[in-house]
């Protein structure tokens, strides 16, 4: 996914390239323009990237003026240090909106998002929850998430209720396990596209390998160097599934709302 960088501070660009290739190893820089100026040269000069990250206050002007003569089809994702334009950025193909300094998951999600709009060429959605959080107003609109998934079993396609799934977990390919231990294989790319379409009230990325229905968490046990132990309520056997120290505490406050 060929992907172009719009930010004016050198030190914050070569950040969010050193963090794209640890979030999405298959992100390739074409491009970094640090002004409106030399966007519009770089815009008239190369055929449009995959994906754009783009900060709205630059040296000589703000980057919506770039949207504007310039109407590009791919998904926009702005980072800037501030957030009163959130509802103009939604109106110029952006899918998100991330406020500096940048948070690795938050950016995460974001390149998951991007790929899948890429990928499957949907039409851009705003992701109303997510404009209203950046504004701090209530949101009087719900994000949509997944209700179910077709699993692959035996050459069958199997409907699933999402909330029938006790944890979904990479191993070579992409697995959900339902509460009664039933194993189906889902026919997506990443778990970072797939926790997208989930309700993040719901289901909590314990690892890079795997997401938790909070319903199937039958326990929680202390481990030493701060680490936790999920025992998952599936029958015949328990799952086990270990939360790192860093995750922690991100954890027990998911657990808890």
């Amino acid at each position: 996914m060929n992907a172009l960088i719009i930010e004016d501070e050198k030190l914050v660009a070569l950040e969010l390239t050193a963090s794209l290739a640890e979030v999405d190893p298959g992100i390739k820089i074409v491009g970094t323009v640090s002004s409106v100026k030399t966007a519009l040269r770089w815009f008239a000069e190369n055929a449009e990237p995959d994906v754009i990250f783009a900060d709205i206050q630059l040296s000589d002007g703000i980057s919506f003026t770039i949207f504007e003569k310039f109407k590009v089809s791919c998904p926009v994702i702005f980072t800037t240090a501030y957030n009163e334009h959130a509802i103009r950025a939604f109106k110029v193909n952006g899918i998100d909106y991330l406020l500096k300094p940048v948070d690795w998951d938050e950016l995460r999600q974001a390149v998951a998002k991007a790929r899948a709009l890429t990928r499957n060429q949907h039409k851009l959605v705003v992701d109303v929850q997510k404009l209203m959080d950046a504004l701090n107003t209530p949101a009087s609109l719900k994000s949509t998430y997944k209700e179910h998934f077709l699993g692959n079993a035996r050459n069958s396609w199997i409907p699933v209720k999402i909330a029938d799934v006790a944890y979904i977990i990479r191993d070579e390919l992409n697995f959900m396990v339902t509460n009664t231990s039933e194993r189906y294989i889902l026919d997506y790319d990443t778990l970072d596209e797939i926790e997208t379409m989930l309700n993040p009230d719901l289901f909590y990325r314990a690892s890079r390998h795997c997401l938790v229905n909070i319903n199937a968490v039958q326990s929680v046990k202390g481990l030493a160097n701060l680490k936790l132990q999920l025992v998952l309520k599936t029958p015949n056997h328990q799952v086990h599934i270990d939360i790192s120290r860093d995750k922690a505490p991100s954890f027990k406050k998911w657990l808890e709302k």
